[in-house]
């Protein structure tokens, strides 16, 4: 840790909350036996409280990657008060900061501090003021400001009154305290916290190597989506961190399914060209690297067909933007179809003559990354 004063109040509480959990819990499945219905339900919190912290004050307060009703803010806000993370406001502030002062002494949970500083330490530290600047659009929105003057409130009134409902359905207040309560705070707590620190520590960089965020298919499972973090530290507006179908991200999904409904709007989403374009270049310095050390190949021959396919590819997905742009306002204006119809045919062929590329490109990445070094 820093030479920060300690924050007494929330470092004491997260402290001692722990502590009591893990010496009560064995007890309590000792001497009870929770229900099939308890345990569903507490799973069902903790996923309903993560994806508040997730899609609300990451993607939507943090970031601005989509908008939505004031319906849904307002939700939003119920389970991320029940989160026990502090409000939506202290939240966005501090991982804007992040994003910005990022593996530097002004990142609030810089990996750089070690891995239990960013997991969990810097929490006990005396919070930075918080400057307006840095979140005006915030500070503008009065659901916001209501959660943030009255978080601690909200925070015991959301639990309590949460847990109380699940006791009552259940008729078992101890293991709605236990499960719904405690344990599901602590699962929560830790599985926001590993993205400061796994997801800064375990994985791969292909979108960016210079940071130390990482992508972790293991780790998405933990957070609710947010593992893909070197993509997301890359393209931080993109509402989704998963950008193939495949990847799991529950939080892009639920913002999906809000704005084919209705309920979610103006969603930002980076194209597919210019993340090729990024994969590219960051794959292009990674092998480059690789081949100085391999001094047994002709590296010369290898070298120039890494920069001919780079950069024929960065100059074709340059273009295709370019095309694409002016075909969206050639459409927008409904004129001269003929001139439609031959961007349209261009950039057809265009986005072929990429694909043909882009095989020749993998292909030849995967030959040099199983290019071993000669041990001397």
């Amino acid at each position: 840790m820093n030479d920060k004063p300690f924050n007494w109040i929330p470092g004491l509480f997260l402290i001692s909350y722990q502590v009591l959990l893990l010496l009560a819990l064995p007890f309590y499945f000792y001497y009870a036996t929770p229900s099939w219905g308890m345990m569903a339900i507490s799973f069902v919190l903790l996923y309903i409280t993560g994806l508040s912290i997730t899609a609300g004050y990451h993607r939507l307060y943090a970031h601005r990657s989509y908008r939505t009703t004031q319906w849904v803010e307002a939700i939003i806000l119920y389970f991320g008060s029940m989160a026990v993370q502090g409000s939506a406001l202290r939240w966005a502030f501090d991982h804007r900061l992040h994003h910005a002062h990022v593996d530097t002494d002004n990142d609030p949970y810089s990996i750089k501090k070690g891995f239990w500083y960013a997991h969990f330490l810097w929490l006990l530290e005396k919070p930075r003021t918080i400057e307006e600047k840095v979140v005006s659009d915030l500070t503008r929105n009065k659901l916001v400001q209501f959660q943030h003057k009255h978080r601690k409130k909200l925070m015991l009134f959301t639990n309590l009154f949460s847990v109380s409902i699940v006791g009552l359905i259940f008729n078992d207040f101890i293991g709605a305290f236990f499960l719904a309560g405690l344990f599901r705070i602590f699962c929560l707590h830790h599985f926001t916290w590993f993205i400061n620190s796994l997801a800064h520590t375990w994985g791969d960089k292909p979108f960016c190597q210079e940071q130390s965020a990482v992508n972790n298919y293991v780790i998405a499972f933990l957070t609710f989506g947010e593992g893909y973090h070197n993509y997301h530290h890359t393209f931080a507006q993109d509402y989704r961190n998963g950008i193939r179908w495949y990847h799991f991200d529950p939080t892009k999904w639920l913002i999906w399914t809000l704005h084919k409904t209705g309920l979610a709007y103006n969603l930002k989403r980076m194209d597919a060209y210019t993340i090729k374009k990024r994969l590219v270049l960051e794959r292009k310095n990674l092998l480059l690297e690789k081949l100085c050390q391999l001094w047994y190949v002709k590296k010369d021959e290898l070298e120039q067909k890494v920069n001919e396919i780079s950069e024929s590819l960065v100059t074709k997905i340059a273009k295709a933007n370019e095309l694409m742009e002016q075909y969206k306002v050639i459409c927008q204006e409904c004129t001269e179809k003929d001139l439609i119809l031959e961007i349209r045919k261009e950039l057809n062929s265009l986005k072929k003559s990429i694909k043909e590329d882009w095989r020749l490109w993998v292909k030849l990445s995967r030959n040099i990354l199983r290019l071993k070094p000669l041990e001397v």
